[in-house]
């Protein structure tokens, strides 16, 4: 007898439904599973036999076949578990058929028939509903990330023996409450704020401008200054995520097995901050199976570099068309697959190697060989995809023992929030709403200069050597400013303040 049982997968951040077939028939007992399976796909057999024993069940003493299809895609981890055990009990008759045609089963089995939770639910639950299934069947602990999802019924058990009853008619589980509002869980609030950072009050600007027209920025200065410091507090200025990035965000997340183990969905935007020793891999993403990097998880929050020229230059340069079209596109010889990666990248480094290159409080022990050797691991297309590069002084210890705060992150929040909401004005609602991805058409209708801008901008380009790439980007930032100060059209002090925030690749 064929069983037929829909479970799910996950490409990319996508979810699809993966179809489990399971025939019985005469012969020596066996149990082969066919359909590009992986290691763990292939080990089920195991725990899936122990389960059904374990469970109360008697498993069959025939050659069991299992088909996980389409076949011509490669099939990972251990979610088939539960839909190929409640296969083999269907086949056996001890389960209707009929019961099935709607639902889509998902979970990991325990030799004793417990069930554990596996990664990427959410992107297969909503690809159930997209498809019309009714319900889903998950284990218990990934029951509050799959409610999440308006429009289907969750279904969320602990065992096999429950599963079984409940499809079998035998017991009534009640489905979750769907699309669990966030705010009903909130996270643990941030301990971090602006208004901790004593001093660097241009650097926060800086910041504040690059938060409002999501414009990647490099952080340049000496040790101790307050790079990493200032970095790791520009996601509290960043607006919050709205429901449809919550979902966007926290999908990722799943994927990647990184949800909080209550399956509460993703609230805050994300910082990531991988070490300089990170390979291509690990940061685009890779591997047999595609699996997102950091540029991924980075999504919709931020990307801090530190120590900028430390990372290896294969590993920085593949960030360019992340860097230029907000996504990531990774091919296989079997697939090619793309990548979610809008992010705000910071980047720090020093001035030279020793650090101090320009610091009056220290002297540099680096020749002029070294320093152009050290700047020169950046290369200037890389530089040149770089917004705004801001020196980072260091500050008097007199400054930081004054007992006068700085703004608060709620405050400047509310700007950038304004300044994001004109942004969208103009955008209309299609695609990413910043000011840094405005495209040639969109910067002659909204950005034009006046004579003086014009002359100004010019001066500028022939003085510091600005390609044309390079002076678009002036004058994308010149917009934000314009946007924080609530004008209309850019005037000549933002367009000069723009400028400041420019610098020839490699310029100390």
């Amino acid at each position: 007898m064929i069983a037929k049982v829909t479970s799910g997968a996950v490409i990319g951040v996508e979810g699809i439904e993966i179809d489990v077939e399971v025939d019985l028939a005469a012969g020596l007992p066996a149990f082969t599973t066919v359909g590009l399976p992986e290691g763990a796909v292939r080990e089920s057999k195991d725990r899936v036999r122990a389960a059904i024993k374990n469970s109360g069940y008697d498993f069959p003493s025939r050659r069991i076949t299992v088909n996980l299809a389409p076949a011509d895609l490669k099939k990972a981890g251990s979610t088939y578990d539960l839909p190929i055990a409640i296969g083999i009990l269907t086949a056996c008759d001890l389960i209707p058929a009929s019961t099935l045609k709607t639902m889509m089963i998902m979970g990991e089995l325990s030799l004793d028939g417990e069930l554990r939770p596996v990664n990427g639910i959410l992107p297969m639950v909503i690809a159930a509903r997209d498809s019309g299934r009714k319900q889903v069947m998950v284990p218990t602990k990934n029951g509050r990330e799959a409610a999440a999802v308006a429009g289907i019924k969750v279904i969320a058990v602990e065992d096999l023996a429950t599963a079984v009853e409940f499809i079998a008619g035998k017991r009534e589980i009640a489905p979750l409450p769907p699309g669990i509002n966030v705010d009903d869980d909130p996270e643990e609030s941030t301990t971090i704020d602006f208004s901790e950072v004593r001093g660097q009050e241009s650097v926060k600007r800086a910041l504040e401008v690059a938060v409002a027209g999501n414009h990647n920025i490099l952080l340049k200065g000496p040790p101790g200054t307050g790079k990493t410091m200032l970095a790791r507090r520009v996601p509290t200025i960043m607006p919050e995520l709205s429901f449809e990035e919550t979902l966007e965000t926290s999908r990722i997340m799943s994927v990647a097995g990184m949800l909080k183990k209550t399956g509460t969905l993703v609230r805050q935007r994300p910082f990531r901050a991988p070490h300089h020793t990170i390979s291509d891999a690990g940061l685009i993403g890779g591997g047999n199976i595609p699996r997102p990097g950091e540029v991924t998880l980075a999504h919709n929050g931020v990307l801090f570099l530190d120590e900028l020229p430390e990372f290896r230059r294969n590993v920085l340069e593949v960030m360019r068309q992340p860097m230029e079209d907000g996504v990531v596109t990774i091919s296989r010889a079997a697939t090619s697959l793309t990548f979610p990666a809008a992010f705000l990248l910071i980047g720090a480094m020093n001035p030279c190697p020793c650090g101090f290159f320009g610091d009056p409080r220290h002297d540099c022990t680096c020749n002029e060989v070294q320093i152009r050797r050290y700047t020169s691991r950046l290369s200037g297309p890389l530089l040149d995809r770089i917004d705004m590069h801001v020196e980072v002084p260091a500050v008097p210890w007199r400054e930081m023992k004054k007992d006068h705060k700085g703004e608060s992150s709620t405050a400047i929040r509310k700007r950038v929030q304004t300044a994001r909401d004109v942004q969208a004005g103009r955008s209309n609602g299609n695609g990413r709403a910043w000011n840094s991805v405005l495209v040639p058409m969109a910067i002659e209708r909204y950005c034009r200069l006046d004579s003086e801008g014009e002359t100004l901008l010019v001066r500028a380009a022939d003085r510091l050597a600005l390609s044309a790439r390079s002076c678009h980007r002036i004058i994308k930032v010149a917009r934000t400013i314009a946007d924080l100060a609530g004008e209309k059209d850019i005037r000549a002090p933002h367009l000069a303040e723009a400028i400041q925030y420019r610098r020839p690749p490699g310029e100390g």
